[in-house]
């Protein structure tokens, strides 16, 4: 037996007797859709590429969008892993859903997200508040190319990048919802438009993107940064 019969062989022996520790890139498809119709619409092929780092401008409800997307992932079998730099997403929500982790520093990210698609066990990565510098996009480029993981990063740094993502709030796009008993009213969803370009590709489209209330958005759990733009006091648990 030739030694390429041999690793054949293995691989669908391992494939049969352990499924979930196969690697993404041998059991499903070359994109991962976000579950979101409108967005999977203007991305190649219908989905984040596998393999391949995008990045994403850090605006106009990235973040909410993308979150979303984790969920999806997560809900079709598949794994999600959300990389919060810079503290800032609370975490009992994510308890059932995509891994959050959150690094004490920057080459903390980064040696993170490194493992992680390396690891072979995840469809979606998406890297926040860490930028890109140096050597990174080449080194996370590689190792998404070996795990066979979409790597999405908010950034506007777009170095390496097969796929880039821009989104933009209408500022006529809010709709609002009232009560009964003449309180405030609230924001209820709002329009967000998406441009998505590639070597060969460039789409819009627009989706509708639900508000969280301001009361639940900035109730956010001990040691992460207030949104608001105050710091908290305690710090954050290291990875």
């Amino acid at each position: 037996m030739s030694a390429n019969s041999a690793t054949v062989s293995l691989r669908a022996l391992l494939e049969q007797r352990f499924p979930d520790a196969t690697p993404i890139t041998h059991r499903t498809t070359e994109q991962v859709a976000t579950g979101i119709a409108a967005l999977d619409r203007v991305l190649p092929s219908g989905g984040f590429p596998r393999g391949r780092l995008s990045v994403w401008a850090p605006q106009g409800g990235a973040t909410a969008i993308l979150r979303a997307a984790c969920y999806s992932t997560v809900a079709l079998g598949e794994r999600a892993a959300w990389i919060d730099g810079q503290g800032s997403i609370a975490g009992p929500d994510w308890i059932d859903g995509p891994i959050l982790l959150r690094p004490r520093t920057p080459r903390h990210g980064l040696r993170a997200v490194e493992e992680l698609l390396r690891s072979g066990g995840f469809a979606l990565v998406v890297l926040a508040g860490t930028e890109l510098a140096g050597s990174a996009p080449v080194r996370l480029s590689r190792a998404a190319r070996e795990g066979g993981a979409a790597l999405i990063t908010l950034t506007t740094h777009t170095a390496l990048s097969s796929l880039r993502l821009t989104s933009r709030i209408d500022p006529r796009g809010y709709r609002w919802q009232r009560t009964p008993f003449d309180e405030p009213a609230v924001v209820r969803d709002v329009t967000v438009s998406v441009h998505a370009r590639a070597m060969g590709w460039n789409a819009r489209s627009t989706l509708l993107v639900p508000v969280m209330h301001h009361e639940l958005r900035l109730a956010l759990a001990p040691g992460l940064v207030d949104r608001r733009g105050a710091t908290r006091g305690a710090t954050t648990r290291p990875v």
